[in-house]
C-alpha cells in the first residue's frame, strides 16, 4: 500500500503520541507499505511553528528532514496534476492544506492516513 500521511499523523508518529490509532500505527509500521510526507505538510508545520502554535525541539528546517529520514518516510513534491484536482473538489473541507493533501492522494493513487472524518466526503481512499 502507498500511504500519504496527514500532517497530524506524521507529528503523532514522530512524537509517539497516544492519539495515533493502533490501525494507523500498524499501517505505518508495515514494511510492505511505502509512506510519503507531502511538502504541503512541511509547509503547514513551518507556518504553524512560526505562528507559535506548534512548538518543536529545534528549527523545522533541521527537525523535519531528520525525522522524515529517521522514520523511513519519502518526500512527495507538489505537481501540477495534483494542484489541478482542486478545481474538481467540492468545498466540504475549508483547510487548504488538507484539501491539497486530498488532491495529491487522488492524483497519485495514495491512501491518505488521517483521523479527519471530513476527508471521507471526498473521492479519496483513507485509512485510520
Amino acid at each position: 500500500m502507498r500511504l500519504l500521511l496527514d500532517t497530524c499523523t506524521f507529528l503523532w508518529i514522530i512524537l509517539d503520541s497516544p492519539e495515533l490509532s493502533p490501525g494507523a500505527r500498524d499501517l505505518f509500521s508495515d514494511q510492505g507499505n511505502e509512506v510519503f510526507l507531502s511538502v504541503v505538510s512541511t509547509w503547514e508545520i513551518i507556518v504553524k511553528h512560526r505562528l507559535g502554535r506548534l512548538p518543536l525541539p529545534e528549527q523545522p528546517r533541521l527537525f523535519l528532514p531528520r525525522q522524515r529520514r529517521q522514520h523511513g518516510v519519502h518526500t512527495l513534491p507538489i505537481e501540477e496534476d495534483a494542484v489541478l484536482q482542486l478545481a474538481r473538489l467540492p468545498d466540504y473541507h475549508r483547510d487548504p492544506f488538507d484539501r491539497m493533501l486530498i488532491c495529491q492522494a487522488i492524483a497519485h493513487g495514495l491512501v491518505l492516513l488521517t483521523p479527519d472524518p471530513a476527508v471521507t466526503q471526498y473521492p479519496v481512499r483513507t485509512a485510520w
